[in-house]
């Protein structure tokens, strides 16, 4: 039995083929709990620490937008950091730990220390030694921490390399998202399988009892954000929560219909009535 899950729980096929308003009446269910479960973290004085990890375009920016919504902002932080140092590169551990959530506060990482996982050996950012070193390593450090008391969280959003695809060629054409595309990103998709290989490594070895992996597939948005939401509250659960009844699989299966050209597509679940959405779109512009 593997140390990693995808999303093991009785809750693995909640939410699918989820349609938009009631996608919409189960975050705002989700967020009134997210906000009552941070009331206990601030009350009772607790660290939190949210890690988001995944492949370009897998939706961890906006999954944490619709997590602190309606959140207390001066009891969480967001953090998302840039090209390291030389210094930072060398003492890698020590560049996170200054970012830990302080008692009664929640942080989340937009992608974390991980990156010496996957993104750093994959397109040769790290020396084969820090690579090692950090993989032999992090898991000691984390459960230290945890030990010590940080509540430790870490989900990974995971995407096809065709929803990647369809989700870069919308951010190129997107007049409002074109900053989001870049040319590392393009890059880094030739590596697409170098990056699997090292993925498979960290779900391996990088994944204990104490802090496991869990890995949420990300290709319907939508679907993944509640997900996500609903792990994360089942982790920490706050005074109230065994009040709290997620919707079943059986009220959110939806089918949609797509007319293109003259053509209708029925019987569609929502990953695939957004995906000719999109073609539309990319066709029309």
């Amino acid at each position: 039995m593997p140390k990693y899950d995808f999303v093991k729980s009785k809750f693995f096929n909640f939410y699918r083929n989820i349609d938009y308003p009631t996608y919409k009446q189960e975050k705002e269910a989700l967020q009134i709990e997210l906000l009552k479960m941070q009331h206990w973290v601030v009350e009772n004085k607790k660290r939190v620490a949210i890690v988001f990890e995944g492949r370009d375009a897998a939706g961890k920016g906006s999954s944490i937008k619709r997590f602190i919504e309606y959140m207390m902002p001066k009891d969480l932080r967001v953090v998302e950091l840039g090209i390291p140092t030389p210094s930072e590169s060398k003492y890698w551990f020590r560049r996170y730990e200054k970012h830990f959530p302080k008692p009664g506060e929640i942080v989340f990482f937009d992608r974390s220390w991980y990156n010496r996982a996957m993104i750093e050996p994959t397109m040769g950012y790290c020396k084969k030694s820090q690579y090692k070193y950090f993989m032999s390593k992090v898991l000691d450090w984390e459960e230290k921490h945890i030990d010590d008391g940080l509540i430790l969280i870490k989900l990974y959003l995971s995407v096809s390399k065709e929803t990647q695809l369809v989700r870069f060629q919308e951010r190129i054409t997107n007049p409002l998202k074109y900053w989001k595309y870049s040319k590392n990103d393009e890059k880094v998709r030739e590596y697409w399988d170098v990056l699997t290989k090292y993925k498979e490594q960290m779900f391996e070895r990088t994944s204990s009892v104490k802090s496991p992996w869990v890995v949420i597939g990300s290709n319907n948005k939508l679907e993944a954000r509640l997900k996500a939401m609903l792990y994360v509250l089942t982790t920490i659960p706050h005074d109230d929560w065994k009040k709290f009844r997620p919707l079943s699989k059986k009220k959110t299966r939806t089918r949609y219909s797509k007319t293109i050209e003259g053509v209708q597509f029925k019987n569609l679940n929502y990953r695939q009535f957004k995906l000719l959405e999109t073609l539309q779109a990319l066709y029309d512009a």
